[in-house]
């Protein structure tokens, strides 16, 4: 058994991911009838996060449960497949969601904020910033920030992308620095393989790093409630990891399940971060969508992951299209190493790609700079992908 109290005893910042699944009162089947809110649980968060913030925690919510809790206050069947449906659902079914977390913090003393996100928020840098200095400020006046998937305003990007918050939670954990990333679901943390076909399936209780054998236990099945099944939670884990911090993996119905975990019970599934955390600047560059890919030879991402500017002399290719100052990847023998901010356009890649830099002004009439992505505006990829 491991410590975990040498892990958790300087955890001051902490996220905590609610799944569907567990906001939603047990039992609850395929009629629409037995799906709707668990406000015994809910008072139990709020119950833990008044006690932790006498202890001098910050605590971040990230709450799943508006499409499935508004297709039961419309009269709908669960998991319709049309768009419009499940947006309209989303729209009803947040404000009764914050509605009930606001009744729940309230009983402890506590206000509570709304905050709706989409993936594209993560992208900009400026609108990461104002997330930042938002929550801050929101903990600075002793208010508890709720963040949700705007899944009213998403098209596609409704549970496919986010996968029931999993990946959206641990993008906030890394962005805000926490030091912990809390996932509460109906699972019992990640298993050596699945609980539900084998008897003989053993708990993980820590995870030092990610290997492919550990993503292989992920396997592909979905809690019955949500949609982010153990694949997600594991690629929410790699991007905290990546980012410093740690993740746990716990069973929601466990009682005072974050006061245990907090206390170092071996509760769920422990993933350590990574010791040497990425800068700000580049954790941002690495979870921003990129515009396009700049494709290089084996001597320019030697000097890229060497921590040297990316020169045109090495660029072998240019793919889609993206302006000064986009996302872009960096790319050699079919394998993403890295992310950059570019200074030129692809246009102008696809013009200088393989001139040295003294070229540059004879190809294109002018030079922005030497070089295509300055040292400090690159970000190396740990296998995120």
């Amino acid at each position: 058994m491991t410590d975990r109290k040498q892990f958790l005893n300087d955890v001051n910042k902490i996220v905590i991911k609610i799944g569907t699944s567990s906001i939603t009162k047990k039992g609850c089947d395929d009629t629409k009838e037995n799906c709707s809110i668990d406000p015994g649980f809910m008072e139990s968060i709020a119950s833990q996060v008044s006690e932790l913030r006498k202890h001098g925690k910050e605590v971040i919510l990230v709450s799943s449960g508006a499409i499935g809790v508004g297709l039961n206050e419309l009269g709908i069947a669960p998991k319709p497949r049309e768009i419009p449906i499940r947006q309209a659902a989303a729209a009803v079914g947040q404000s009764i969601l914050m509605q009930y977390w606001s009744e729940a913090f309230s009983k402890y003393g506590m206000k509570v904020a709304q905050i709706l996100l989409t993936y594209e928020f993560y992208s900009d840098r400026v609108s990461y910033l104002n997330l930042r200095n938002s929550i801050s400020t929101l903990l600075e006046y002793g208010v508890v920030p709720i963040i949700n998937e705007n899944d009213c305003t998403c098209t596609n990007e409704i549970e496919a992308i986010f996968g029931d918050n999993d990946k959206l939670s641990a993008m906030v954990a890394s962005k805000i620095d926490a030091d912990l990333l809390i996932i509460l679901s109906d699972i019992d943390g990640l298993f050596d393989r699945n609980p539900k076909t084998h008897s003989d399936a053993r708990l993980l209780s820590l995870v030092e790093r990610i290997t492919p054998e550990i993503e292989s236990y992920g396997g592909d099945p979905t809690s019955f409630k949500g949609v982010g099944g153990m694949r997600t939670k594991i690629k929410a884990a790699k991007i905290c990891s990546m980012a410093g911090s740690y993740v746990l993996i716990a069973n929601s119905e466990i009682e005072n399940v974050v006061l245990k975990i907090l206390s170092g019970e071996e509760v769920g599934t422990l993933f350590l971060a990574e010791r040497h955390i990425q800068k700000n600047r580049a954790r941002w560059i690495i979870l921003a969508r990129a515009s396009g890919t700049v494709r290089v030879d084996a001597g320019a991402k030697a000097a890229v992951i060497g921590k040297n500017s990316l020169l045109p002399a090495g660029i072998v290719g240019v793919e889609g299209s993206f302006d000064r100052g986009d996302v872009v990847k960096l790319e050699c023998e079919g394998r993403v190493f890295a992310k950059g901010i570019t200074d030129y356009t692809s246009e102008e890649l696809l013009k200088i790609k393989g001139a040295h830099t003294n070229e540059i002004e004879g190809i294109l009439g002018y030079k922005n700079y030497d070089n295509v992505i300055k040292k400090e505006n690159i970000g190396i990829l740990k296998e995120l992908n």
